[in-house]
Formats: structure tokens, sequence, C-alpha cells
């Protein structure tokens, strides 16, 4: 399917051509939620935890003698029966992560794309690139009316992601971190012309494999971990 390619400065830059199985897909809300759902599982700390009855401090010492007082039999002030005493089966420090089938996983990308392709949604930039002035970059934006955006490019320039991130709701990826869940947490998609050869690369093989990520993804995308599909 042909596109029209758009610059920064709202004008025109060609067409393009962009991949039917990719980009013209049938969304499958159901993969897309599963996806997501992995996503905002491997990014929970699992840090949580309360002590139990071995590990809360205090005396061992039996309260007081088994019979003849007229109370319930006790052994340990520890017992979560006591305002002092442990948790049973309280959270324990975890990881929340689980593995997801890559083919699933590709599926949910693919989903995420031909949606925004379908809604009208999907910009497709000559390049993505300024002089790294976020008021120039702001201004260039709300010319076009984005108020919330996601700029996928084969390699982000250093220059455009200073401008753009002190901008709310304006984030940029590479190639290899475009993820579900910022597509779809994002109303408007702009992909640059690299990026789509990138995408058509990375998806190509029906796998989702692709080189590892280079060290400065996660300052790139803050929101994004899990976020390889």
């Amino acid at each position: 399917m042909q596109i029209a390619i758009r610059t920064l400065d709202n004008g025109e830059a060609g067409s393009t051509d962009l991949p039917e199985d990719i980009f013209g897909a049938e969304p499958r809300q159901d993969i897309m939620a599963r996806v997501v759902h992995w996503q905002l599982a491997k990014r929970r700390a699992g840090t949580h935890k309360t002590k139990g009855l071995s590990e809360v401090q205090g005396t061992t010492k039996k309260p007081y003698r088994q019979k003849g007082t007229g109370n319930a039999r006790q052994g340990s002030l520890r017992a979560p029966q006591f305002r002092t005493g442990g948790r049973v089966h309280g959270p324990v420090v975890r990881d929340h992560g689980y593995s997801l089938p890559k083919k699933v996983r590709r599926l949910g990308l693919i989903s995420a794309l031909s949606q925004k392709q379908a809604e009208g949604k999907l910009v497709v930039l000559d390049q993505a690139a300024t002089t790294g002035k976020t008021r120039e970059l702001a201004a260039k934006l709300r010319a076009l009316g984005w108020t919330s955006t996601l700029l996928i490019d084969h390699e982000v320039d250093e220059a455009f992601l200073r401008a753009a991130r002190n901008l709310r709701e304006i984030d940029v990826l590479p190639t290899i971190g475009a993820n579900v869940y910022d597509i779809l947490r994002h109303d408007v998609l702009a992909i640059t012309a690299a990026a789509i050869e990138g995408l058509k690369e990375r998806l190509a093989n029906g796998s989702g494999k692709q080189a590892a990520a280079p060290a400065s993804e996660p300052a790139a995308a803050p929101a994004s971990e899990g976020a390889a599909a």
C-alpha cells in the first residue's frame, strides 16, 4: 500500500510502499492484550515483602502456661493472630515476568501497527532530525497537531532525542524498541522511512528475532521495559 511521506515542517517528500503483511493485517485485540499484559508484568519490581512468623523479631518464650488460665493455648507471641506477629502467606520478593511465545509477540506488534494504519494515525516521516532545541521541535509538533506521539526511527538521532525528552507525551524509540504498549499508549505513530525498512527486517523471518538492543536503549525508552516483540 502506498502512503505519503511527510516532513516535520508539514511538507510532502514523496511516497513509499508499506508492506501489506505488516501494516495491513487484521488487528487482533486479544493478542495485543496478551502482549501488553506480558510487558507490564515484566516491568513490575516484585520487591514487595512481609515477614513471616520465623522472621519477626521477638521473644520465643511461651506467653503463659498451656492449661489452667482459661485462655486459648498459645505458643508464641510472634504468631499471626497477635498484633506484633508475622503475616501468613504474605508477599515475598519474586519476579512477575513470564515467557510469551515469539510468534505471539510478533503478531501483537503487527496488529498494533496495522491498527494505527487502519485508524489513519500512522504518519511516515522522511527523517527525524532537528537542531536539538526543544522549543523548535515543540513548535513543529504543535503545527502538526501532535500532542501524544510515538516516533520510531531506525537509529535515534541524539539531537532529536535531546529535544524531545522534555516534551510530555512525546517519546522516541529505535526500531528494536518498538513495542505494542507504547504504540497503543500514544495517539499518533510516526515512523521514518528508515524505520520501515528496519521493521521489515525485524519481522520478516516470522520469529521476531533481532540483534541485541544497544546499551543506550533504556535512556531512549523509559517506558519500554519488556518491550522486545
